[in-house]
């Protein structure tokens, strides 16, 4: 088993990490050449010792950006803590900067909306009115800038845009809500750090970013579900007002869910009086109209109700917009 955590973390610090964290490499090599720290990480489940979960934890238990010497006598340490941790966590990648290409998507959709987020952790991708967005040219020129209607955010937005800007405005949301499998509190203490040592050390503005976003959902929290989506959507969908156009949205987190649930759950929110923006790996669905060829793509694919609106970098950084069919009204 340790072998299996050798092989990983030194994968992660040749191939991941490198040009976005260079003190996650260093973490990632050293433990990929300590028997002793892979022993203590070989304790934990499988599927919660990928290398930014467990470096997540360690920053959240307390550990600084130090090098690997300090970080291995801190794991040594609180080893117990670590792997309790470890074990009941899960990454969850909460990061407001996907609105910036789900917004020319939400303006096309007539308000006021009721939004829901399948995979919302904090629910900080469910305050697109309340952040600032700059859409910026390769050479940084910024081509469009939109703020919410009472002033700029201190949540900003900025995002690359090649090609032509879609028609873009501010949504007017009156209702937010998601569903998650452990959602975080804004306003809790742990569940902030947690979500901020999920920031990989090295990536410039989104600790900042994440944090002044949490600010905006702890005080103004959404209504956020524990459980699985495909159990309790239809209790969540329920209770959206009935005055607004219901938006569901899965940016991200399908590709975490398997094949037969994942397509179980897209079945049943297309079968719903609302509308569905997602943002997937081309590869992932087979709904996309028109058809996506996945070796032609770089990025993700941003649909409507499954129509192809944008290709998209995961976390929001850079967007294309490339409509194809237009979608019918739901």
């Amino acid at each position: 088993m340790t072998d299996a955590v050798q092989q990983r973390y030194a994968r992660f610090a040749a191939q991941e990490a490198p040009g976005r964290s260079e003190l996650y490499a260093e973490w990632a090599s050293g433990v990929a050449e300590d028997r002793a720290i892979r022993d203590i990480l070989a304790r934990i489940p499988d599927t919660r010792r990928q290398p930014p979960l467990v470096f997540a934890v360690t920053r959240m238990l307390g550990v600084g950006l130090v090098g690997y010497a300090d970080w291995r006598a801190f794991v040594i340490a609180h080893a117990e803590e670590i792997v309790a941790e470890c074990s009941a966590r899960r990454l969850q990648t909460n990061e407001p900067l996907r609105l910036a290409p789900l917004l020319p998507v939400l303006a096309e959709i007539e308000g006021p909306i009721a939004l829901l987020e399948i995979g919302a952790s904090a629910g900080l991708c469910l305050y697109p009115d309340r952040y600032s967005y700059r859409f910026v040219s390769d050479d940084g020129r910024v081509l469009r800038a939109l703020d919410p209607h009472d002033g700029p955010s201190t949540v900003v937005l900025e995002s690359r845009v090649a090609g032509p800007l879609p028609a873009m405005r501010m949504p007017e949301i009156v209702w937010r809500a998601g569903i998650d499998l452990a959602p975080l509190d804004a306003r809790d203490a742990r569940d902030r750090a947690w979500l901020q040592g999920l920031v990989w050390p090295g990536e410039q503005g989104r600790e900042q970013r994440v944090a002044a976003a949490l600010d905006i959902a702890a005080a103004d929290p959404p209504l956020l579900l524990a459980g699985d989506a495909g159990a309790r959507l239809d209790e969540l969908v329920a209770l959206a007002p009935r005055d607004a156009t219901l938006v569901i949205t899965t940016p991200g987190v399908l590709v975490h869910i398997p094949r037969e649930q994942r397509m179980a759950l897209v079945d049943h929110i297309r079968s719903l009086p609302a509308r569905w923006i997602t943002i997937d790996p081309p590869a992932l669905l087979d709904v996309w109209t028109p058809p996506v060829r996945s070796e032609e793509w770089s990025g993700f694919v941003v649909a409507l109700d499954g129509f192809v609106r944008a290709e998209a970098d995961p976390l929001g950084r850079w967007w294309e917009w490339r409509t194809g069919a237009e979608p019918t009204a739901t």
